[in-house]
This record gives structure tokens, sequence and C-alpha cells, in this order.
């Protein structure tokens, strides 16, 4: 699916779009995006009573303030009464890049995210999200799905042969199930 503009009015058809691709593959984790949790909750919703795992991801405690944890905590309860769960950690591209001041094209990371940005922002997030879940040891090596969005909602939904992020290339986007066009 591509979607004509990027943004959270896709979400709805791009977490159907995750779900029914993993249950006709046989796909048993779906990793999801969310900043304040909104996302992540329509997808507990969604995929409750099927047998996928949802793995909510959350940014990091400090991504905008010091302390500051944009992750609704009353949404992350009710995500996990669903039997999602929401995990929190450092971001993969971004986390020591912002630590140590380095801005535009000073790091691997910074050149890394601007070539998946290339694809979309949802792109690079769905690659970072993977490598999160997979330094947490949350989804198997192998194929998951990813969704992440551009801003809020979700717009992108890839299928990725999943690793963490000591073996970032191994990471390989297998299949676009979607995205926006213009982004």
């Amino acid at each position: 699916m591509y979607f004509e503009q990027a943004g959270k009015d896709n979400t709805e058809q791009t977490l159907q779009i995750a779900k029914d691709e993993a249950l006709k593959r046989g796909i048993k984790h779906i990793v999801v995006a969310s900043t304040i949790g909104d996302t992540g909750l329509q997808a507990a919703k969604m995929l409750q009573g099927t047998s996928i795992k949802l793995i909510v991801v959350a940014h990091s405690t400090g991504h905008r303030q010091p302390g500051e944890q944009l992750f609704n905590p009353e949404t992350k309860k009710e995500i996990a009464s669903l039997g999602g769960m929401v995990f929190t950690g450092t971001d993969t591209f971004t986390g020591y890049e912002i630590a140590l001041g380095l801005r535009g094209w000073f790091s691997p990371q910074a050149l890394i995210s601007a070539v998946l940005r290339m694809f979309g922002q949802g792109m690079k997030v769905c690659v970072e999200i993977v490598a999160m879940a997979g330094d947490a040891g949350l989804i198997p090596i192998g194929d998951v799905i990813a969704v992440a969005g551009t801003g809020r909602g979700a717009d992108t939904a890839i299928v990725v042969a999943a690793n963490s992020t000591n073996r970032l290339f191994d990471i390989k986007i297998r299949e676009i199930l979607a995205k926006p066009k213009n982004f």
C-alpha cells in the first residue's frame, strides 16, 4: 500500500495491513513505535485475541526533556491488560549522538538515519525499533513486522529480518507492506 500522504490518518489501515500479513505469513511478532501510547494502544486493541506478540517501543526517558517520559503510564497499563508490552530503551540511532552533540553528518548513526529517511521517516524508525527490541531480547532473530510513522500515528509497515544493534547490517528489510509516497 502506498499512501498519497504521510501521517496519522493512515494508522488504522497500516495496523490492519500489519495484522493481516502477520496472520497470513505466520509471523508471531509485531513491533510498533509509539511516542505517547496512542498508536500502541490502537495496535493492542486490534491484535487482542490473536497469537501475535505485540511489542510497543517508546522513546527513552529524557528524549525531549531531562527525566521526562512521554509515554502515558495509564496507556502502558492498558496495553499490558490487552496482552501487549511496552519497551523503553535508548534510541539506536540518536541516543548517543544527542548526548555527544553530534548533530548533522558527524556520526555513522546520523548517516544511516539519513539514508533510511530517504524511504521515509517511518522506515528509519522501523529499523530502529527492531534493533532496540532485538537488543532487549524481546523478538527473535528472523522475520517480524515493524510499524512506525511520520510524526504521529503509523504510515509505514515492513517485514524485516530482525537482529540487534551490534548486528545492524544483518537487519534486512524483506518487504515494504505500506509507506507514504509523499513525506
